[in-house]
């Protein structure tokens, strides 16, 4: 591993002698490049990646000098590849310039919405689930506009689920909702339509609202018929009962019921126990009131 870093550097400082001197318009540039390049493999092999990531930022800058855009675009997402082993905020900066560049500069919208995901994902596991979110909405808007649905989808259940997890209620309910008008009529989408709105349902009861998850039933079971005949829809009704009765016993049971069949995911589990919560608060108050 030393031996590579040994010979990683020494590329770099011919790399630098060569933009240091003389030499026709851009030849010293493309010669640059091409030591930057192979010193930031030897970097990689010897797994120095703060030295490969900081490589790969001169070469992007290479290519911008020789008006290589899309090239420079690529050496920024090697350059967040390296970083994302040592520091998630380097990362992130490297794919923002390649964002730029494939979104304003290349007009590649593809690419951009794929690393606008990417750059989601990264601050979903810093838990920055604002900056998250903002870059899952870039995302979706441009697959969108590439029609890439299924992905654009993946991305808008995300915003949605971090606006939940926010307390951002009506923002998760209308996502959600919409994604599941868009899928009821496509024959790949439509099957899961009723985990969709079973994320609605559960948002409506985070709200505490019981009318309106009432009137939620109402809508989904105009959406898609079949809603009514499934356990998920049983679990928000019983639930919504259980919440008109204030009785925190039979929402647990009903939860425990559904999820001793189907197991619920962790979004959901946090969501449930923050909407049982605030029935036992509002139950405990009114037996002090008594």
């Amino acid at each position: 591993m030393a031996d590579q870093i040994s010979k990683g550097e020494e590329f770099e400082k011919k790399a630098e002698k060569k933009l240091g001197g003389w030499g026709i318009f851009g030849s010293k540039h493309e010669d640059a490049a091409d030591l930057y390049d192979k010193a930031a493999n030897c970097f990689k092999l010897g797994k120095s990646w703060d030295k490969a990531g900081a490589v790969y930022i001169k070469l992007a800058n290479c290519h911008l000098k020789l008006d290589s855009k899309h090239e420079a675009a690529s050496a920024y997402v090697d350059a967040a590849n390296c970083y994302k082993k040592i520091s998630a905020q380097d990362a992130a900066q490297c794919l923002n310039q390649a964002v730029n560049l494939f979104f304003l500069e290349i007009g590649r919208l593809n690419m951009a919405a794929r690393y606008c995901k990417e750059l989601g994902e990264i601050y979903e596991q810093e838990q920055n689930l604002e900056k998250s979110i903002d870059y899952f909405e870039r995302a979706a808007d441009l697959f969108q506009s590439e029609e890439v649905t299924t992905s654009a989808n993946q991305c808008k259940q995300k915003v949605a689920q971090f606006a939940a997890q926010l307390e951002q209620y009506p923002k998760a309910i209308e996502i959600f909702e919409a994604i599941a008008k868009h899928s009821i009529n496509n024959n790949l989408l439509k099957y899961g339509v009723k985990g969709i709105l079973l994320n609605a349902g559960i948002c409506e009861i985070c709200k505490g609202d019981v009318v309106a998850i009432n009137n939620a039933l109402e809508r989904y079971q105009e959406l898609d018929p079949t809603f009514s005949g499934t356990r998920e829809c049983k679990l928000l009704t019983e639930l919504a009962t259980s919440m008109d009765e204030e009785d925190v016993v039979k929402f647990t049971e009903a939860i425990k019921d559904f999820d001793s069949m189907t197991r619920l995911d962790p979004w959901k589990t946090t969501l449930l126990l923050r909407a049982k919560n605030a029935l036992k608060e509002k139950e405990d108050q009114e037996d002090d009131l008594t």
